[in-house]
């Protein structure tokens, strides 16, 4: 029951999924995370058909990447994913990132929560369905928290939401909040450094035509907080530490 209850998921580095440092980007790896999370859910019976049935669909709230190392081309991944709380409202995720001799070179937690397709407004979880998937395995990262506001100190990059930023519900790709996020930095810093941690918090969908304005402000020693706006209130919220 216990080994049931954690998800493992193989995958190897294609040439194609990475950066121009042949190595693996946090988006990818975002990609990575929310594609077990959900056939994770599939398998045991709440993904993404079964939410369907009930008119309802997970939204991903916060996720908390944090790298030791990173992959290069060629190399096997192995992914494990596993929850480890349970609320009314909202679940917790964990994962492990670990190579082909079985070397952890990674971490992530992320918080979900179930809407309404057609309100889109919060809906209860199934908290006796779900707990039964609880394990105690550790994940040894600091949880998504507050991300301070990074608008307020720095003067913003306009973007308009474009058909390649939409998902299948017609809404901006929770990785593409990521994409245009860390592209705010200049290459020279992906020369130079890589990325210790990445957190972002989801705040409202963003739509087709959307004018955004994405902000970055320096909040310490290689650490960055930034925001992506709609007419002055953020949809998201993101923070990155460098090393």
């Amino acid at each position: 029951m216990e080994k049931n209850k954690v998800g493992e998921f193989h995958f190897v580095t294609e040439p194609y999924l990475l950066d121009f440092r042949g190595r693996v980007t946090i988006p990818m790896i975002g990609n990575y995370l929310i594609h077990v999370a959900s056939t994770h859910a599939a398998e045991r019976g709440f993904g993404f058909n079964d939410m369907s049935e009930r008119h309802t669909a997970w939204v991903l709230s916060r996720l908390a990447i944090e790298m030791i190392e990173y992959p290069a081309m060629s190399e096997p991944i192995t992914l494990y994913t596993w929850i480890d709380e349970v609320g009314r409202l909202f679940t917790s995720r964990c994962f492990e990132l670990a190579d082909s001799n079985g070397k952890t070179f990674g971490y992530a937690r992320s918080i979900w929560a179930a809407i309404d397709v057609e309100t889109r407004r919060p809906t209860l979880l199934d908290v006796a369905g779900l707990s039964s998937y609880i394990t105690e395995r550790s994940c040894p990262i600091e949880k998504p928290g507050k991300i301070a506001a990074a608008e307020s100190e720095s003067e913003g990059i306009p973007y308009s939401i474009k058909y390649s930023d939409l998902d299948i519900n017609g809404h901006l790709n929770s990785i593409k909040y990521m994409e245009h996020l860390l592209d705010l930095f200049d290459l020279e810093m992906f020369k130079t450094k890589d990325i210790k941690r990445f957190e972002i918090a989801y705040q409202a969908e963003g739509k087709y035509g959307m004018e955004l304005m994405l902000h970055k402000q320096e909040a310490g020693s290689e650490k960055y907080n930034m925001a992506i706006c709609n007419e002055g209130k953020a949809i998201c919220r993101a923070a990155v530490t460098w090393s």
